[in-house]
């Protein structure tokens, strides 16, 4: 089937997913071939790229994930964009998430331990009742935007187990909003941190702040790089000074990390550790409102929140999509990919294949089994994926349980973030009883 080019392309262009994600596109794309090549035009002042390969059934999506040798993180990093210059690649490479094994289960090694069973157990409680006091906060107001509430779980958790004092959390939030929001003009200069509330440490952060949000050849400043986030790793080294035991940090300083790994793994747990449940809170419960049959069985059987949670995981992913790169000449599906080739899987269109899951565009909180791959696949399946999911079911348990007649405001829409990489929502306004 021949598809006009600027048609697939709809899948790299930011402002598509500004309308919601393309499922139906994605639909049409599979029944057609399971392998696309995309082209990255320049979007805003962001420049063209080479394009890449698509991949959207989930067989071939869970085969790439866990086929490192054929498919690295490491050779491009793990963005569709590429990384500006050299030094910004070697730089993005030092983080886990950018690694291959050996040297990604090292540094996997490293921080695991902090999210056992008998870890995430202990942290539970913490978490269950910092549920409890938010929804417990909004309940007397009858209506709320919900994503700040649903943000201030994931950010409150990270900076406990960070070790990041509670003064200084909203650094946490503006840091998020950089990287995970830097094609969005709401998010992508984010400074909302009062100087005046933050610890020592905090403000000295703010000296390293980056003030020119341009590369010298005049390109946009990449927003994973180490310019962009300075004042994010000036922070991480200061709290290195004294962590608090037991802490991830605690932890990091003590695995013998280098100094570039040591701040690449902060970005990662600052960032990565928010922006899942961030995007996956307040989209879930969108889910949930925009089906009320489902959101009736839920308020009536609460021993289905386990199932529920994987459901608006699948249903509502928060990351869209990881790259990889070819390292030889290969075959995928039928497709001959080069050396070299960027190589994007799409968890939204894999989380959709019919061959996979029945009806798989209605939501259904009972549905098992339930392979979607929302966290990923393979040796880089997110390490912290168990307090995700201890997160959710706690907050989600406590709205449907708590808010009666719980509906969406029908004067102000959700508005969605503006971003080809993090499936999020900025406003999600609601109303109960």
């Amino acid at each position: 089937m021949t598809l006009d080019q600027a048609h697939v392309n709809r899948v790299f262009l930011p402002g598509t997913y500004a309308e919601g994600v393309p499922y139906e596109l994605f639909r049409e794309l599979r029944s057609a071939a399971p392998v696309w090549w995309v082209e990255e035009p320049a979007v805003g002042p962001w420049p063209a790229g080479p394009g890449y390969w698509a991949v959207l059934r989930h067989a071939d999506v869970k085969h790439v994930l866990r086929s490192p040798e054929l498919f690295s993180s490491h050779l491009g990093a793990t963005q569709i964009r590429d990384p500006d210059s050299p030094a910004d690649l070697d730089f993005a490479r030092t983080m886990m998430l950018n690694q291959d094994p050996p040297d990604h289960s090292r540094l996997r090694r490293a921080v695991a331990a902090a999210f056992t069973p008998r870890a995430l157990h202990e942290l539970a409680t913490a978490i269950e009742s910092r549920a409890a006091e938010l929804v417990a906060g909004i309940h007397p107001l009858g209506e709320a935007d919900f994503v700040p509430v649903a943000a201030e779980l994931p950010v409150w958790t990270l900076a406990l187990i960070l070790g990041v004092p509670e003064q200084d959390r909203q650094l946490l939030v503006d840091w998020s909003n950089r990287v995970i929001g830097y094609q969005d003009p709401d998010y992508a200069r984010s400074s909302t941190a009062d100087p005046s509330r933050l610890t020592a440490m905090g403000r000295a952060a703010l000296d390293h702040r980056p003030t020119v949000h341009t590369a010298p050849d005049g390109r946009p400043l990449n927003p994973r790089s180490r310019a962009a986030l300075a004042d994010m790793f000036a922070y991480a080294h200061a709290v290195a000074v004294d962590p608090p035991s037991g802490s991830i940090v605690a932890r990091m300083r003590d695995a013998g990390l280098s100094a570039t790994e040591f701040e690449t793994m902060f970005f990662l747990f600052g960032i990565a550790g928010n922006e899942t449940l961030r995007n996956g809170l307040p989209g879930g419960l969108y889910s949930l409102l925009t089906h009320a049959d489902q959101y009736r069985t839920l308020s009536l059987r609460h021993d289905l929140i386990d199932s529920a949670v994987e459901e608006l995981l699948r249903f509502w992913p928060p990351v869209l999509q990881f790259r990889r790169t070819a390292t030889r000449d290969v075959v995928l599906a039928g497709m001959r990919i080069r050396r070299g080739d960027k190589v994007v899987v799409y968890h939204a269109s894999a989380n959709r294949d019919e061959s996979v899951f029945p009806e798989p565009d209605r939501l259904d909180v009972a549905r098992t089994p339930n392979d979607h791959v929302s966290f990923g696949f393979g040796p880089h399946f997110c390490v912290g994926a168990r307090l995700a999911r201890v997160q959710m079911s706690a907050l989600i348990r406590r709205v449907v349980a708590e808010l009666p007649g719980l509906e969406l405001a029908s004067d102000a829409p959700p508005k969605r973030l503006v971003s080809n990489f993090q499936n999020g929502l900025k406003e999600l306004h609601i109303r109960w009883t």
